[in-house]
């Protein structure tokens, strides 16, 4: 009895892996018949693992998603990595998660054998992490898997948005894409009323029932969603912008020059031009020095005499 326990372990093991097993690999794995296989299988469906089975030259068995969760069985690196992902998740920025993480934790740290949880504790204990300057906004999960299945299902969601300055206003948009950046939550959505591509907080956001209809979707905005959404965040606060003419190749300039920092745009092959900001004109002229390459500013006095202040600065300080 005990070795047929074992061998049906082991056998749900195998089947939680992503992948569909022939008869005759289990039957190796296992070291028994494929009979024993066929009626380990079934042991396992009468105790409610919904195993999948299809037949033909590519047929095999799979464990399919039950109405309960079955025990999870985890190598020894499987484990350690579950362990140290639900310390971090236990310092997110999803409200509810950390208590969840943490009675999680509890629960796989107690069966952990010890020379497993030795490895975890020293990772905890002979760890330090950087404290934010701030914590970040708390996301409701329900929230999250609202606009996630809108995501998925393409459909119209109405919600109440508050600024960043405390405005309110009444949305109807079209989801596309949740982004996570940091310790805050972006959405990606189409806000049909104003006919334009929208970058919402998701803390902000207050979603409104029922939902719109479905929608067809459309060509997202950019290929690179991350990219898009971190440099919408980064120049809405900028409070000076300027363009300015670089004499370098644009490939080159784009490697030196942070996508939250600006963008940059082919002139010809030895030329481009790069459009910035930033909160001050001094900051700004400081990250137009780093890009190391000459260049001619456009229609922007507030730059040019931060740049003469800097130079004066940096002459004085060069004797």
């Amino acid at each position: 009895m005990l070795e047929t326990s074992a061998r049906l372990l082991k056998l749900l093991s195998l089947l939680q892996t992503p992948r569909e097993w022939s008869g005759t690999e289990l039957a190796g794995r296992l070291d028994v018949s494929t009979r024993t296989v066929r009626n380990d299988v079934e042991r396992l469906r009468n105790l409610g693992y919904p195993v999948h089975a299809t037949r033909g030259a590519v047929g095999g068995y799979r464990l399919g998603a039950g109405a309960n969760l079955p025990p999870l069985l985890l190598d020894d690196d499987e484990a350690v990595a579950v362990a140290v992902g639900l310390r971090t998740a236990a310092a997110g920025s999803i409200a509810g998660v950390e208590d969840t993480s943490l009675r999680a934790l509890a629960k796989v740290e107690q069966v952990l054998p010890v020379r497993l949880r030795r490895r975890v504790n020293a990772l905890q204990t002979y760890t330090v992490a950087v404290p934010a300057q701030r914590r970040g906004p708390e996301v409701d999960p329900q929230v999250l898997t609202t606009l996630a299945a809108a995501c998925r299902d393409h459909e119209r969601i109405r919600f109440d948005y508050r600024a960043h300055d405390g405005t309110a206003t009444r949305r109807d948009a079209e989801p596309y894409r949740l982004v996570n950046w940091g310790r805050k939550w972006y959405l990606v959505a189409y806000d049909v009323e104003r006919g334009d591509w929208r970058t919402f907080r998701v803390d902000r956001i207050e979603p409104r029932t029922p939902g719109g209809p479905r929608f067809a979707p459309r060509p997202l905005p950019a290929e690179d969603l991350a990219a898009y959404v971190s440099r919408g965040v980064s120049t809405a606060t900028w409070h000076y912008r300027a363009r300015i003419v670089v004499r370098a190749p644009a490939d080159v300039i784009a490697q030196r020059l942070p996508a939250t920092a600006g963008s940059v745009e082919v002139i010809d092959e030895q030329t481009c031009a790069v459009t910035t900001g930033a909160d001050t004109a001094e900051s700004m002229a400081m990250w137009i020095g780093l890009l190391d390459a000459d260049f001619t500013v456009q229609d922007a006095p507030e730059l040019s005499a931060a740049l003469r202040r800097l130079a004066d600065r940096y002459r004085r300080a060069a004797g």
